[in-house]
């Protein structure tokens, strides 16, 4: 294994793809470090800490911890994600984007310029109420003020620092793709979220040498993220192949078509999306119970749906399910594939072009996504239960599952499979086995 990664660095060009996806990595972590002016960080710090397992807190894991710390990166990639989600939903209704998205590299390159131009207007938006609430914060325990002098000219500073910030780390992102490895905006979340894990261990070591756990209670924990990761990765790389026949064509002395290729309908096509729109709406409850007025309606709503009450995780649970088959549907259309079969020539063994290729893709789609959505379910809630059924602090614990385990594995498998293929076509040894790892949609 070893001689495998070093076979890396003897490819001159992907030696020069990974040194420059590091090097951007390194001006992101210190661009995380540089923060809003006009902020007292120190009781901003007291204030998220209150704030984990909420919003602020998920909002913070996607941010790579920026916006606990107030920093010009405060609003993380976000936005981006936002804007880019938005404009592949409207693609489902709106004519000039379905038009767009099959005019091939022009219509991705002007959808790629109007992602750019609404993530410019979602970051202001959102940088205007980060300023709004960070002048809001109340006192601290401690009685330290967040913002010492609120008003206009913070406001605007505020929002125009953030939106550069956001700007420049899509930038660094479009920087990674077309000049370093792995898919750049992914992968800038994925550093954010890993930049907790040696935080999390040092909660681990600190409650083994305080004696709080034993020993063997380390190993199962140990174990049980080892299992919850391998799960991870079967359920990401897991896919059904349909097998597809191609019909023999001759065109003057050449024979084109008549090999044996399949379609990978994978068991996850939705990826993160369906607990990130689950998320969204699962705080909307809580924030319509601050407008009720005081009493037993208000007081029930607000533990009912409490982070770690089980109401809240079973309907968490069935809004995963229903947004992975609704994402699903969005991501992959049976009618374009089978008209995209029947166009080239191509047909699934005893199965008639068509109409006919459309319902049975979309009949084995439906029932493969079935358990892929309750485990997807089951992965999200995971990291809840641990601390409930556990003793274990919720940042080690956020690591069983969740968004951030599925990003890491996701994006993990994503960058490798990009090293696989640039040492097989140098025609060195992969770094697995077979020589052969699965890629897996992209965010």
């Amino acid at each position: 294994m070893l001689q495998k990664f070093q076979n890396i660095f003897k490819i001159p060009e992907l030696k020069r793809r990974i040194l420059f996806t590091l090097l951007i990595f390194i001006i992101y972590r210190i661009g995380g470090h540089v923060p809003i002016p006009g902020i007292n960080a120190f009781a901003l710090g007291e204030f998220m800490e209150q704030q984990k397992g909420t919003l602020f807190g998920l909002y913070d894991m996607f941010a790579g911890g920026n916006f606990g710390r107030a920093t010009v990166f405060a609003l993380g990639i976000m936005p981006y994600i936002s804007a880019s989600i938005i404009l592949q939903l409207m693609g489902t209704v709106l004519p000039v984007l379905q038009k767009l998205q099959q005019e091939g590299e022009e219509g991705r390159k002007k959808i790629t310029q109007w992602t750019r131009y609404l993530t410019v207007a979602i970051s202001s938006m959102q940088a205007l109420g980060v300023s709004v609430f960070l002048a809001q914060i109340p006192i601290t325990a401690n009685g330290n003020i967040v913002v010492p002098n609120p008003g206009l000219d913070f406001m605007f500073l505020t929002m125009i620092t953030l939106t550069a910030g956001t700007v420049f780390i899509m930038w660094l992102g479009e920087q990674i793709t077309d000049r370093g490895i792995g898919n750049g905006i992914s992968l800038i979340i994925f550093i954010g979220i890993i930049d907790r894990i040696p935080q999390a261990f040092l909660e681990e070591i600190k409650y083994l040498s305080e004696g709080m756990r034993q020993p063997m209670m380390e190993l199962v924990l140990l174990a049980m993220f080892f299992l919850t990761v391998v799960a991870v990765v079967a359920l990401t790389q897991g896919q059904r192949k349909i097998n597809v026949q191609y019909a023999k064509r001759v065109v003057g002395r050449k024979v084109y078509g008549g090999q044996a290729t399949h379609i990978p309908l994978r068991i996850n096509t939705a990826g993160v999306m369906p607990i990130i729109f689950a998320q969204t709406i699962m705080f909307l409850p809580t924030t319509l119970a601050t407008f009720l007025p005081d009493g037993e309606v208000r007081i029930w709503m607000t533990n009912a749906f409490r982070f770690d009450s089980y109401v809240y995780m079973m309907v968490y649970w069935l809004l995963i399910v229903f947004f992975t088959y609704f994402y699903t549907a969005v991501a992959f259309n049976p009618v374009d594939v089978a008209n995209n079969l029947k166009k080239n020539g191509g047909l699934i063994p005893s199965v008639k072009p068509g109409k006919r290729t459309a319902e049975y893709l979309d009949n084995i789609l439906t029932k493969i996504t079935l358990p892929g959505a309750v485990f997807l379910g089951f992965i999200a809630v995971f990291p809840t239960l641990i601390p409930k059924w556990l003793d274990v602090s919720y940042t080690f614990a956020s690591f069983y599952g969740g968004t951030g385990l599925l990003i890491i594995v996701g994006v993990a498998l994503d960058t490798l499979q990009q090293i696989e293929a640039h040492l097989l076509m140098r025609h060195y040894d992969g770094l697995m086995k077979t020589g052969k790892l699965r890629g897996r949609r992209r965010m």
